[in-house]
């Protein structure tokens, strides 16, 4: 008999970071911002989500999870030599703690949020995107 499992609602999602100790405070207003869309931080790290429509999905992140600098949920490139966490205004070298972070902030928001962990996340930080220099031009 094949097993079912319960997929927890929006505001279940919500008390449950609440109870690991997340923050869980309303997004700011944006461009991309959807009704009803909170901000959820760790350890530096944040990201932002909001109710989904779909029965099988009840969340939605709106920004994948990423560091927090200047205020800005910085996004990760990866330039073949060395990771780097973006903003509009800053750029830093990603380190191995940020990475690490960045690795069990996604982890626990996932399994929180009952989303599927792929094999390749699972294994490490993934890029939100690829600049190798060796290859431009090309």
């Amino acid at each position: 008999m094949a097993k079912t499992t319960k997929v927890p609602t929006f505001d279940e999602v919500l008390a449950t970071l609440g109870g690991e100790k997340f923050d869980v405070s309303p997004a700011a207003e944006g461009s991309n911002r959807a009704a009803g869309a909170y901000r959820v931080s760790k350890n530096g790290c944040a990201a932002e989500m909001a109710p989904s429509s779909e029965k099988n999905a009840p969340v939605r992140l709106l920004t994948k999870g990423g560091w927090v600098l200047g205020g800005e949920i910085a996004r990760i490139v990866d330039r073949g030599y060395q990771k780097f966490l973006k903003t509009s205004k800053l750029e830093i070298p990603a380190t191995a703690d940020h990475l690490r972070a960045l690795h069990g902030f996604n982890e626990q928001l996932k399994e929180a949020a009952g989303a599927m962990e792929l094999y390749n996340e699972a294994l490490g930080t993934t890029s939100d995107r690829y600049d190798y220099d060796r290859v431009k031009g090309r």
